[in-house]
């Protein structure tokens, strides 16, 4: 009797608005709990293009559990190669669940769901000097950002921490990498990252970029500022944003579902319209992922999201609900 082969899962998604369907080509299970996938187009065509310290969206339907879940994962391939898309994915046991069904349902043939790229994280134009400062898997856009740094010919470095080597990611692959000469691997148990040893002097040209857990990114921008580094000089990513629901109250007319609900300071724009019984589409709940994104017909949104680009927050026309306020009496939502 042949035997079976088992059909590779789909992870799906509730919406396929800017959506791709994209196949598994290739996994490696890294040192560290990390998994890197390569994603490609079935058909083998080119990716939408995207800039270093951009991210992608998965979309993840977990059978095991039965949930829906929406995370965010830094691109850390080179952006000059559009045919994949390689992300680098933790196995965290204190996560939300959404790593853990990654690394147990993203093998080789299967189909992610991947929401085209985003950039809140950009490499700065003007830039004459580029310091790059990875904590553990925050080195992942850093990996891309080296990528273009290199190709540019500009003046760069990158710091990789970690707590030993034996428990590092992508050593390998920085080994074979055209901008390997350029990167700096710190250990815990040797020679530690030190701003005062491993900063550059501080000078408005200079940049510096820093990603990791954000204690890491605290403690790294805080050594940064004692080294006379600005705060536009400063640049940081963080998909764990905290959730600041400090503010004035105010009023919210969900005008598709005829509720007006009142927003009293510590409770979000979400979870007061989910008491009043109005459905709310909710994943990441800190504002990242934009599963919650409503249009405003009326009133002025106070962002407090890591989502919507500055022009985007500036139109005043959309608003995370699990995270932002009003700077108005009253918010008008198509919800």
């Amino acid at each position: 009797m042949p035997q079976m082969t088992e059909r590779p899962p789909v992870i799906s998604s509730a919406s396929d608005v800017e959506i791709l369907p994209l196949v598994v080509q290739r996994r490696v299970d890294d040192r560290g709990g990390i998994m890197v996938i390569d994603l490609a187009a079935p058909d083998g065509a080119a990716l939408p293009a995207f800039t270093a310290g951009a991210h992608v969206d998965l979309h993840v339907e977990d059978p095991a559990t039965g949930l829906h879940l929406v995370r965010q994962y830094s691109l850390c391939g080179d952006p000059a190669d559009r045919s994949r898309y390689r992300l680098g994915i933790l196995d965290a046991p204190q996560s939300r669940g959404g790593s853990r069904a990654l690394h147990r349902l993203a093998r080789p043939g299967a189909v992610l769901r991947v929401g085209k790229p985003r950039n809140l994280f950009p490499l700065y134009a003007g830039a004459r000097r580029s310091v790059l400062v990875g904590g553990g898997i925050g080195v992942t856009p850093l990996l891309a950002m080296a990528h273009v740094l290199q190709a540019q010919g500009g003046e760069f470095a990158l710091h990789y921490c970690a707590r030993a080597q034996d428990r590092t990611a992508f050593l390998e692959e920085i080994a074979e990498a055209p901008y390997r000469d350029r990167v700096h691997l710190h250990f815990d148990d040797a020679q530690p990252f030190l701003a005062t040893r491993d900063l550059p002097p501080a000078a408005p040209d200079t940049h510096l970029y820093t990603c990791g857990p954000s204690g890491f990114m605290d403690w790294v921008t805080a050594q940064a500022a004692a080294c006379r580094y600005g705060a536009a000089q400063l640049h940081r990513e963080d998909f764990n944003a905290e959730v600041d629901t400090t503010g004035a109250a105010f009023e919210v007319v969900a005008a598709r579902s005829g509720v007006t609900v009142g927003v009293p300071a510590g409770v979000t724009i979400a979870a007061a319209l989910r008491e009043a019984g109005v459905a709310v589409n909710l994943s990441c709940e800190s504002g990242v992922c934009g599963t919650c994104l409503v249009d405003v017909l009326e009133g002025v949104p106070d962002h407090r999201d890591s989502f919507l680009t500055p022009e985007e927050r500036s139109a005043g026309d959309q608003i995370l609900i699990c995270c932002s306020r009003a700077r108005s009496a009253t918010l008008v939502l198509d919800i």
